[in-house]
């Protein structure tokens, strides 16, 4: 087998694993790797899995994936890269599924390390090795290809100093630290000659950029300011007070997305506190109040955890209370994962997994009523919205920029371009029937 064939990367997790995704794809599409997706059904010589943490679950999917594509390509040569590789390193040796496991600094080197591998390693053995010394990522160029996706994702920061109890990530992803701000401007400029219209910028905890003082906030004016019909939107962000900043850039700036995810995880500030989360619940009010002032239609996401230890009846009613008040147009609902490792996981007073799921089932009702709630307020306005595939009846399906899908009809409709539309309507699966304007 030579360097050359067709090579697939499944990506397991958040926005920023899909960038890693891209800079994993381009550095092979630099040796001569052709890019295909993970279901195709023709030969794959080289299958990269992109693996996740986060939760038990995340994990258990890495690990079915790596099965399922040995089943399915049994000759192809497996690699393994991501947080689950940083954390359970040793477990994947012993499950002698993958014939290469690369950590998260080695994935801006992963061809070379490939090619190396497939010189001097027999793929039939199921030998492998895991390279340990840390690389910078931050200090090349690392702008990914994006060819199955209609936005681009650009990591501007790595890693997490928070440590939240119940979070395995910063130890996973390691302490924080921040692109270069010219490397950062020029990959963004580049998805921009490339035709992306929408850029995510991405991180662990983006808010912590910091480039020799130059912050996130200086970073978005510096981007929104470039010539050109695009958008940028955030990924996960942190409803901190020190964060108003942001509201007010976004506020100037209607380039910017009408879109914050921020992970509230519970609505108590008992619960708050143990998890070491870094706001009180009426700290958390506060920020939601001033973003929506700041940035009217503004989606607001979060995360939620339920059957957190120590998590009461009356914790989580309390908590409910304050959800519900708070009109969450999207909710993530976690429950909770104990992750060897993280003080959370040595918490006692657990909760009954058949509680948790009352629990959930009850978040989940919420949630649902106040994204039908959120949609239905956008109804007679009109939104940017950027298309992003057709169907066999030729409607046209897309996202806001406050994140809510839109149809539309109309075979005028150019994909991939913002275009704006007039909401008439919601539909049952929950998206908006609009007529361009």
């Amino acid at each position: 087998m030579t360097s050359a064939g067709n090579a697939a990367v499944f990506t397991i997790g958040c926005r920023l694993n899909q960038a890693d995704a891209a800079l994993i794809c381009t550095r092979l599409e630099e040796q001569g790797w052709n890019i295909v997706r993970p279901e195709y059904e023709g030969r794959i010589d080289l299958m990269i899995v992109n693996t996740c943490t986060v939760t038990g679950t995340a994990a258990s999917k890495s690990r079915a994936a790596v099965r399922r594509f040995r089943r399915k390509h049994p000759e192809c040569c497996i690699v393994v890269t991501g947080c689950s590789v940083e954390i359970e390193n040793s477990d994947w040796i012993r499950e002698e599924a993958a014939d290469l496991i690369l950590t998260n600094p080695e994935k801006k080197n992963i061809a070379d390390l490939i090619i190396k591998h497939l010189e001097h390693k027999s793929i039939s053995t199921g030998r492998k090795f895991s390279l340990e010394q840390p690389v910078e990522v931050f200090k090349e160029k690392a702008a990914g290809h994006f060819p199955f996706k209609s936005r681009a994702f650009l990591k501007v920061q790595e890693g997490c100093n928070n440590f939240c109890s119940y979070c395995i990530v910063p130890y996973a992803r390691g302490p924080e630290r921040s692109r270069d701000w010219e490397e950062v401007v020029s990959d963004f400029k580049q998805f921009l000659a490339d035709g992306f219209e929408e850029i995510v910028l991405t991180g662990v905890n983006i808010c912590a950029y910091n480039d020799n003082g130059r912050t996130l906030t200086d970073l978005l004016r510096t981007l929104s300011a470039l010539p050109g019909n695009f958008r940028i939107r955030l990924s996960s962000t942190e409803p901190h007070p020190n964060n108003m900043e942001l509201l007010e850039v976004m506020r100037d700036n209607p380039k910017i997305c009408r879109f914050l995810h921020l992970s509230l995880q519970h609505g108590t500030d008992e619960i708050l506190k143990s998890m070491n989360r870094k706001y009180t619940a009426a700290e958390f009010a506060a920020f939601i109040e001033a973003a929506r002032e700041a940035v009217p239609g503004i989606h607001i996401g979060t995360d939620i955890i339920v059957g957190y230890p120590g998590e009461s009846v009356e914790l989580f009613e309390q908590g409910l209370k304050f959800i519900r008040e708070m009109a969450f147009a999207n909710i993530h609902i976690f429950t909770f994962s104990p992750r060897e490792g993280t003080p959370a996981a040595k918490l006692k007073d657990r909760v009954d997994g058949r509680e948790c799921d009352r629990r959930r089932a009850c978040l989940s009702t919420l949630a649902a009523d106040m994204k039908r709630g959120f949609i239905e307020s956008q109804l007679g306005k009109e939104l940017p919205v950027i298309f992003e595939r057709k169907n066999q009846e030729g409607s046209f399906y897309g996202w806001s920029d406050n994140y809510i899908n839109v149809i539309c009809d109309d075979p005028t409709v150019h994909k991939n371009t913002i275009t704006t539309v007039l909401a008439e309507e919601t539909l049952p699966d929950g998206s908006i029937y609009a007529k361009l304007v």
